[in-house]
């Protein structure tokens, strides 16, 4: 099945590229770039990595550091933002099935799915 995505220019015009448009996602031009940025020079620990419009979520990734408050706890103890859900931990390169006893650890990449959390709360959550 073929998709369609949409590079925008202006973020703020993104709402204009939706299913009326034909379009699968929308792209503003220096998102992935910006994201790309923060991650590759450790300037944030929380980035959005994708918003998937058809879906109505977002892929937000988070970082579990040395200094992370939920380092040594387990996943189930994390309060997670209304509508959100862990779709995998990444660690030492291989994603795996979250499971709510898992005990986090630096070095940990969480990838999450949410309809509502910004990456501000998922960064409140787990740093």
């Amino acid at each position: 099945m073929a998709r369609v995505a949409a590079r925008v220019n202006d973020a703020d015009n993104a709402w204009l590229f939706d299913e009326r448009w034909g379009v699968d996602v929308a792209v503003p031009s220096a998102t992935p770039l910006i994201s790309l940025i923060e991650e590759a020079t450790g300037a944030t620990d929380t980035v959005a990595l994708l918003r998937l419009s058809k879906a109505g979520v977002e892929v937000i990734e988070t970082a579990i550091t040395a200094r992370s408050r939920t380092a040594g706890r387990a996943l189930g103890d994390v309060v997670l933002p209304e509508g959100t859900v862990v779709a995998t931990i990444v660690r030492d390169g291989q994603p795996t099935v979250p499971d709510p006893a898992e005990r986090l650890r630096p070095g940990d990449a969480l990838l999450l799915v949410s309809h509502a959390a910004t990456e501000q709360e998922i960064h409140a959550a787990f740093q």
